[in-house]
């Protein structure tokens, strides 16, 4: 496996998001329950089980702008760093009540995009929810992209978030019906039907008629949760197995 001394991949929005969050910070972040030793910059795993050289960056018509809870960034198990890993168009901004970043006003109000706020349905006014996405249209240059807007935090966060954020009242409500039962490990909610930020990201993806990004995005998640898994019990990874091999598969498509 890479280490973070080999080519890293470009940082991407989130990266930059841990940065200056770092930045901010009076002591040193330390994850709770996760390991203490040396982790990849790029990744934020364990350089023996760095991913680095299997990031799938693809270039898709949908966007994702991600609104992170005041640490969420600095989390090594956070999972909207690995959409922002896939998603080439991928934004992200951290919440605060007081105060919002000019150049998340500016994203929102880019005549190029179609905002949508991610989030269940049965917690906003029903007029303002949508179960479908416009979908990619080579005869319409004019149509707007998607820009999914996710909410990263845990399920108090995220809820404080929406309440809390006046200047996303004015955008359709995108509420996902899923059938899958969540099936992310690594840090979970007391509801199975509850899923991180990259199943949902992935979900909206397949909503918009992307499934190759979809898929992806999936495969990927599956990955650096086996890396994470094997770092944290100090086991091996088999670059050979099933959730790598589907990973390559894609990559190749």
């Amino acid at each position: 496996m890479l280490n973070e001394l080999n080519a890293l991949p470009a940082p991407h929005a989130v990266h930059r998001l841990r940065a200056e969050r770092l930045a901010r910070s009076s002591k040193p972040f330390l994850a709770r329950g996760g390991m203490k030793s040396e982790r990849c910059s790029g990744c934020r795993l364990a350089p023996s089980h760095c991913i680095c050289a299997l990031r799938p960056n693809l270039p898709t018509h949908s966007g994702m702008c991600l609104i992170m809870a005041d640490i969420e960034a600095l989390k090594p198990s956070n999972t909207g760093w690995l959409i922002a890993d896939v998603v080439r168009d991928t934004f992200a901004f951290g919440w605060a009540r007081t105060a919002v970043d000019p150049a998340l006003l500016a994203l929102l109000n880019d005549p190029q995009w179609q905002p949508l706020v991610v989030f269940p349905g049965e917690f906003v006014q029903e007029e303002r929810v949508v179960q479908t996405v416009p979908a990619p249209s080579i005869d319409n240059a004019a149509a707007k992209r998607p820009l999914f807007i996710l909410l990263d935090g845990t399920w108090p966060e995220a809820s404080k978030m929406l309440r809390k954020s006046p200047y996303l009242d004015r955008f359709p409500v995108l509420s996902l019906v899923a059938e899958q039962l969540s099936r992310y490990k690594l840090r979970r909610s007391k509801r199975d039907d509850h899923f991180c930020t990259a199943e949902v990201a992935a979900l909206c993806l397949a909503l918009a008629d992307e499934a190759h990004a979809a898929q992806t995005l999936d495969a990927y998640l599956d990955v650096f949760t086996h890396h994470y898994l094997q770092a944290k019990h100090q086991l091996p990874i088999d670059a050979q197995d099933e959730v790598h091999h589907r990973l390559n598969e894609l990559k190749l498509k």
